[in-house]
Parts: C-alpha cells; sequence; structure tokens
C-alpha cells in the first residue's frame, strides 16, 4: 500500500492523499527474503501467484498472511548466529530444491559455529523464482515472560503464533457454498439422536460406558492459605 496525492472530484482545487494498492513482483529470491530488521514492512498482501486465471481473469493465487512474528533476532556478528540464520527473515521464498529440505538441523546444536545447516546460504545463489516450485519459509513466535498468573497453569489467551496460507482469486466463488447444509439446533434438542448422535453413544452397540463429568477445582492439589 502506499499514499498518492488525488484531486477530489467535487473540489478540484483540493487534494488528498488516497492509499493505493500497488503490484510489485519479486522475481529473485533475495528480493523475496524479507528480513525482520528491513525498514521496509512485510507488504500486507503477500500472494504467491501462476498465471492461471480465475473465471474473472484475475491471477490465481494464495495470500501468505503472517500474523506473528518472532522477537529481536541475534546479531550477526556473533559467530554461532549463523546456526539460525533462518530467524534473520520474517519470510523467505525460495525455489524448491531437493537439497533443501529444512531450514536448520539437529546436529546444529553439536557444533554452532560451523552448523550442518545454515539456511542463508540458500539465498545466496539468488535464483530466480518466476515460474518456478516455490518453498514459502515463515518465522513466527512470541515472547511470553512468566509471571505470577501462570500459577497454578498458564493461560493461553492472547499468546499464539502462526501463518495463514489462504486462498486468493483461486477459486470462481466461495467453495463453501457447495459444502453440506447446516444442521440446526433448537433450545431442549441436545438430547435428541435425531440431531445429535453424540447423545445417542450409549444406545450403540459395543460403545463406551462414561463416567459422568464432575470438577472440584483445585480441591487437594495447592492450598494457597498454606504458603509461607
Amino acid at each position: 500500500m502506499q499514499y498518492v496525492n488525488v484531486s477530489l472530484p467535487w473540489m478540484p482545487d483540493r487534494h488528498a492523499m488516497i492509499p493505493q494498492l500497488v503490484e510489485r513482483q519479486l522475481k529473485t529470491e533475495q528480493e523475496a527474503a524479507l528480513r525482520y530488521d528491513s525498514k521496509t514492512p512485510l507488504p500486507r498482501y503477500l500472494h504467491i501467484a501462476s498465471n492461471l486465471t480465475n473465471r474473472w481473469g484475475h491471477q490465481r493465487s494464495y495470500r501468505l498472511q503472517v500474523f506473528s512474528f518472532s522477537g529481536d533476532h541475534l546479531p550477526e556478528s556473533q559467530a554461532e548466529e549463523r546456526a539460525m540464520s533462518w530467524a534473520r527473515y520474517k519470510v523467505a521464498i525460495t525455489k524448491h530444491k531437493d537439497s533443501e529440505q529444512t531450514s536448520s538441523s539437529l546436529y546444529s546444536q553439536n557444533n554452532i559455529w560451523t552448523p550442518a545447516v545454515d539456511f542463508s546460504q540458500y539465498i545466496e545463489d539468488n535464483e530466480s523464482i518466476v515460474d518456478q516450485d516455490l518453498v514459502a519459509w515463515v518465522t513466527t513466535g512470541f515472547l511470553h515472560i512468566p509471571h505470577a498468573e501462570d500459577i497454578p497453569n498458564t493461560v493461553t489467551v492472547g499468546n499464539g503464533g502462526g501463518v495463514l496460507l489462504r486462498p486468493h482469486n483461486y477459486f470462481d466463488e466461495d467453495p463453501s457454498i457447495y459444502s453440506a447444509d447446516a444442521v440446526y439446533f433448537s433450545p431442549g434438542s441436545e438430547d435428541s439422536c435425531d440431531t445429535n448422535r453424540m447423545a445417542c453413544l450409549a444406545k450403540e452397540t459395543c460403545s463406551p460406558v462414561l463416567e459422568p463429568y464432575t470438577y472440584h477445582g483445585f480441591d487437594g492439589v495447592m492450598k494457597f492459605d498454606e504458603w509461607s
């Protein structure tokens, strides 16, 4: 996204900065290696596209949507950084090779100064990624600092990391319209075998007999008033 200065149709003598979607193709591995410390932010819309088009004439593609990032990376001046050079990049797109299967290796921990796999070498040759089978290497994560509220269990709400690979113009329309019809539950029908097969497990042949679920909190597990 970038801002462009345009005149207002209803006031031609006035101008305004309007956000505009700008398409840019990344053609080499080094162009598609998006570093975590770069002043250029990660593109809001990062697509892996093909030359095939859908019914509407748009390129069929997948959108790579990263919604969490790891923390600051170890300075590259440190000798042991080579063992974790994959963390230099938020996203890196490389040409698929049978010899480049993983971004790291279990054996790197035995000699981090001369790692078995140095991910940065995947990008050094700067091969073309146009009309090639591609691999997307994504670094995600979050930082958790232990605190008192982790006792007796760590709350996971708000903690998470990952990436979404979403179809973008890949289909001609929303494919979910072809899914099976929904099942409607009305209040009081939870125990009906017609709409909820799980309510009838006890009636099935050879079905297990499950004890009723009970919950007694932390009784007998931990007593905070006994702490000194």
